[in-house]
């Protein structure tokens, strides 16, 4: 019973009685820890009630737009490599005409397939490894706000004291239309972020690993495109 509130000092001549124990029925002067133990089971099974479905809301919203980013990271990625390659392509051909009359060498042409295939292995990486820093980003948009202490559902629940059912209804939360963001930290930037984080058309099925649709989509502020990826192929540039 150790986490009851002090209460004030009695007036002189009155007899203090506190009350024993909810749980064990020990008298206060043990102080048992049974009430603050049943307060923390309580909360706990409160929080799942009421906030399950939030969290997963907010999860399903992050993943979602994380989901969509890197893809579209990725996309960008692959088609600079793409048209580097078509460019390499041309060049060895022209090479090859101008100097030999004739078309490239087959393994020439294998050698540039294989290093456009390392260079997407490579670009899927880069991208998949930031799903760290654009999970963070996303959830440091998400807002919950807390009522004050003066309002009235605060003040004075609807709560009946005399046999203790309860008429409370769950608070609306939502993860992004809150007005109420005082003491938050800003989101982190997303380094070399290279477009708006929202959905697009035209995705490649062999590339939407996502389960399901997020949500209603919410910009992002824009940063530097990232360099082009670094080229594989030697001699003609």
């Amino acid at each position: 019973m150790s986490f009851r509130a002090l209460a004030s000092k009695p007036p002189k001549g009155s007899v203090s009685m506190d009350p024993n124990c909810a749980i064990c029925h020990a008298p206060a002067t043990l102080a048992c820890e049974c009430e603050a133990r049943g307060l923390e089971m309580a909360i706990r099974q409160a929080e799942d009630h009421m906030m399950r479905s939030v969290y997963n809301d907010i999860r399903s919203w992050v993943r979602g737009h994380a989901q969509d980013y890197v893809l579209e990271y990725f996309r960008l990625l692959t088609e600079r490599r793409k048209n580097a390659h078509t460019t390499h392509l041309d060049q060895i051909t022209a090479h090859s005409f101008y100097h030999y009359n004739a078309p490239p060498h087959p393994n020439q042409i294998a050698e540039a397939q294989g290093a456009l295939k390392r260079g997407i292995d490579e670009d899927w990486q880069a991208s998949v490894q930031r799903y760290p820093e654009v999970l963070e980003y996303f959830y440091g948009l998400v807002e919950l706000s807390l009522p004050a202490d003066d309002e009235p559902a605060v003040k004075d629940p609807p709560l009946s004291a005399l046999n203790g059912h309860r008429k409370a209804t769950r608070r609306s939360l939502e993860g992004s239309t809150s007005t109420s963001s005082e003491g938050r930290r800003a989101p982190p930037a997303l380094s070399g972020a290279p477009f708006l984080p929202t959905s697009y058309s035209g995705r490649d099925l062999a590339l939407d690993r996502r389960g399901s649709q997020p949500p209603a989509r919410r910009p992002s502020a824009t940063a530097h495109l990232p360099p082009v990826p670094s080229s594989y192929y030697g001699g003609f540039r």
